[in-house]
């Protein structure tokens, strides 16, 4: 088959070559309309319990995640010109278009109790602008007398204030969003300039904002980091820029496919797909190496240009066919975690693999057949002295000592396992970014001061019409109870919900006085309930926290960003105590918010990509059963592959490198990219078998030196190629490029020295068998 496709490939060159140059213009036309993403990361499947719960909400209710918070402590914040200021700023903030609704202290409001029309009427805090430090205290001493704002926008102990800023929905998940909040902080740093504070900035949509710039800006950061990287280890070894230009041609040719892919395929750029266009430039390089080293060394031999591509593609063009499978194979399996996010960047990331092989197969033959012929000076790194004395040591060691080579990988591997069981099982949501990072640390900023600003909610389905208030409103001496639970954990802010509504009703009722911020009796209640708009939740301000049939209600709490595992603990805990204030026989209660969302997605991830990698182990093993029939051999073959992937556990375990998305995608793409190296020297294995008539020693020492130079040079590439995500500000991402690296180098080296000493060991106890067989017939004669 090979054969045939390289004939016909080298008659036809041309039309192969205009065919990719077409289709890469169209892909490059699609590639041109690629956007970015602005909607929060769908990570959990649609079938999802958590996911089904935090939906019905979000369709009761409306977003939960929309609202950005900025804030500053000043214990000289009550003053003339800076509360002024401070609320021309809410003004003005509040007619940006795209933003829902603003609340501070100055724009605040408070209920007032309006007796001839038996209702209570909002009134804004500040009716006119104050013109005196007098006015500005008497505005002082009512917000201090309102205690339903206390610890929601201002923090009476710490000074500290808040402005919390409501989105609409279709400014929020949009590119919209990074306009808005470009604009806000331009007008905050102006107004903490002036009265020298330090603005906070934080919430959820200034969190995915921050975040998506840093994709936006770290996606071309890494793609002409791994052209140059690329480029220059390619010179290193070729000394050819002609030979070099085109290889960086070819394989950014793979990139605009892999950006066109995502956009035919209907995605957008996300923190993961982000990553395709740099890997790709990175593993598609190694294919033009194997197949110019083949040519090379081919044309050495006979000196006939045809010759040696016919037989580059016939030799290499299976090799890098299985292991092109194999590597797309490592990001393809994550299409079994039904998660949007990981599916879409696999199943690009896993199409684009075999795209960019196949246009390397077609574009560098066409290539090489149109440059010169090679000079002594562009094959000189095919001697490579220094790698071939190491080579031919590695040879040496693998015939010699092989108990030592096992008594060794033994050892590491326990040592790995060791490592591995300390690894701790923890994601956050900033958990990505460094500790110094503005975002992190005005996180850490509200969680001190406010308790968080992540959304944790509860809601409350009574299962009947009005049975928030039937039965003398039992509900809401429980939710009262149920709040009183949550109030327990210091993770948890100050709640808001319709009995802080009614606590506030009731304080307006007995004219403002403080003792009255709480929970009226049943008889009160029923006095209350006279005054409309206070309980018939059918106000702009109670809507969100009450349905119109009185059958749905809210608890909305923010959380501090504790931690996956915290927030498990803390769920298990409350859940009993929940249903023993609500018995869930007659009432629903879910805990919901981007908060259990995110603890879920975690877990999740955890689960399916561990999933993931054990189907990806058994595809890979099925590739290599085209190479050998040999159970024994597949299963052993594996194990070069595996036990880099403990040691790089190992490491992250000693070095305290927590488990998260982000850090576990490193197994299922090294896995992939290291069984490259086990396919290559596997593949020459059985080569070198057919022919020197099944000499197993002849055919290791020829597998290592001749296809050990082409891994030797791949590593590197990789190494250095996957090195350039160190730079990133992202934790996670940098892991990812870092235990990457170490992975592919530890399969380097168990692939050139444990491989072959197991296919030695086993190639020894079949002629053992063999011989004792021989031996039985002959005596049996």
């Amino acid at each position: 088959m090979w054969r045939k496709f390289s004939g016909l490939l080298l008659r036809n060159k041309l039309t192969f070559s205009l065919t990719v140059v077409l289709l890469t213009v169209f892909m490059g036309y699609k590639a041109s309309k690629m956007e970015l993403s602005y909607e929060f990361a769908k990570i959990l499947p649609e079938n999802d319990p958590t996911f089904i719960d935090y939906q019905a909400f979000k369709k009761q209710f409306g977003e939960d995640g929309n609202v950005m918070v900025i804030g500053f402590e000043d214990k000289n914040f009550f003053t003339l010109s800076k509360f002024n200021e401070w609320y021309h700023l809410s003004k003005t903030i509040k007619i940006i278009p795209g933003i829902k609704e603003v609340i501070s202290l100055p724009t605040a409001f408070t209920l007032q109790r309006n007796d001839s029309l038996s209702k209570f009427d909002f009134v804004p805090l500040i009716t006119q602008i104050p013109t005196s430090q007098k006015d500005v205290d008497s505005i002082r001493s009512k917000i201090n007398s309102l205690e339903f704002y206390n610890g929601i926008i201002y923090n009476k102990e710490s000074n500290a204030t808040l402005m919390a800023i409501t989105f609409n929905n279709a400014s929020l998940n949009s590119k919209r969003r990074l306009d808005i909040v470009k604009e806000i902080r331009m007008l905050t740093e102006e107004f903490a300039t002036k009265h020298q504070v330090e603005m906070h900035y934080s919430g959820m949509p200034y969190i995915r904002s921050q975040m998506m710039e840093k994709i936006s800006h770290e996606m071309t950061l890494f793609l002409i980091l791994a052209v140059i990287i690329t480029g220059l280890i390619l010179w290193l070894f070729f000394r050819s820029g002609i030979i070099v230009f085109f290889s960086l041609v070819i394989v950014i040719i793979g990139v605009i496919w892999s950006v066109g892919i995502l956009e035919l395929f209907g995605y957008k750029i996300t923190v993961l797909s982000g990553l395709i266009a740099p890997l790709i430039m990175v593993i598609g390089i190694p294919n033009c190496i194997f197949l110019i080293n083949k040519y090379q060394s081919e044309y050495i031999t006979h000196r006939n240009k045809m010759k040696a591509l016919s037989r580059m593609i016939e030799t290499i063009g299976v090799t890098l066919f299985l292991a092109n499978i194999t590597t797309s194979i490592g990001f393809g399996v994550l299409y079994f975690t039904q998660s949007s996010m990981l599916v879409e960047f696999g199943v690009v990331a896993g199409i684009s693999v075999i795209v960019t092989y196949l246009i390397t197969l077609i574009l560098v033959p066409v290539m090489l057949q149109l440059l010169p012929v090679p000079k002594p000076k562009h094959t000189k790194h095919l001697e490579g002295k220094r790698i071939n004395k190491i080579l031919a040591s590695i040879d040496l060691l693998v015939q010699k000592k092989r108990k030592a080579i096992y008594v060794t990988t033994l050892a590491v591997t326990v040592i790995g396992i060791l490592g591995m069981l300390r690894i701790n099982l923890i994601g956050y949501v900033v958990d990505d970014l460094p500790k110094n990072d503005p975002v992190y640390t005005d996180l850490h900023f509200f969680e001190s001061r406010f308790k968080g600003v992540l959304p944790f909610e509860i809601s409350i389905d009574t299962k009947k019409e009005n049975g928030v208030f039937s039965e003398n409103a039992k509900v809401l001496y429980k939710m009262k109870a149920l709040q009183a639970l949550f109030g327990e954990y210091k993770e948890f802010s100050k709640p808001v919900s319709i009995v802080e509504a009614i606590k506030f009703s009731y304080q307006a009722y007995k004219d403002g006085n403080p003792k009255y911020y709480r929970l009226p009796s049943i008889t009160d209640l029923k006095t209350l309930s006279d005054y409309s708009g206070s309980l018939n939740g059918q106000g702009t301000k109670l809507k969100t926290f009450i349905d119109s049939t009185k059958r749905i209600t809210r608890i909305s709490l923010q959380m501090a960003d504790v931690g996956s595992k915290r927030i498990k603990e803390i769920v298990a805990e409350v859940r009993p105590r929940v249903d023993s204030i609500f018995d869930p026989k007659e009432y629903t209660v879910s805990m919901t918010g981007h908060s259990l969302v995110f603890l879920k997605s975690n877990d999740y991830l955890l689960y399916n990509l561990m999933e993931s990698l054990l189907i990806e182990i058994v595809l890979i093993a099925i590739v290599g059963m085209t190479l050998f029939r040999s159970v024994s051999i597949i299963i052993l073959s594996k194990l070069p592959c595996l036990i880099p992937l403990v040691i790089t556990a190992g490491v992250m375990g000693f070095m305290d490198i927590r488990f998260k998305p982000s850090t576990i995608l490193i197994f299922s793409i090294a896995f992939g990219i290291s069984s490259d190296g086990t396919i290559y020297l596997l593949t020459k294995y059985r080569q070198e078998l057919r022919k020197n008539g099944g000499n197993a020693f002849a055919a290791i020492s020829t597998s290592i030196r001749e296809t050990g130079l082409s891994m030797v040079y791949t590593s590197v590439i990789l190494f250095f190629g996957f090195s350039i995500f160190s730079v990133s500000s992202f934790g996670g991402t940098a892991a990812l490029g870092i235990l990457i690296s170490l992975t592919l180098i530890m399969s380097l080296i168990t692939n050139l020295i444990l491989l072959p000493a197991i296919l030695l060991t086993i190639a020894n106890r079949r002629q053992n068998k063999e011989m004792m067989k021989t031996s039985m017939i002959e005596l049996e004669e």
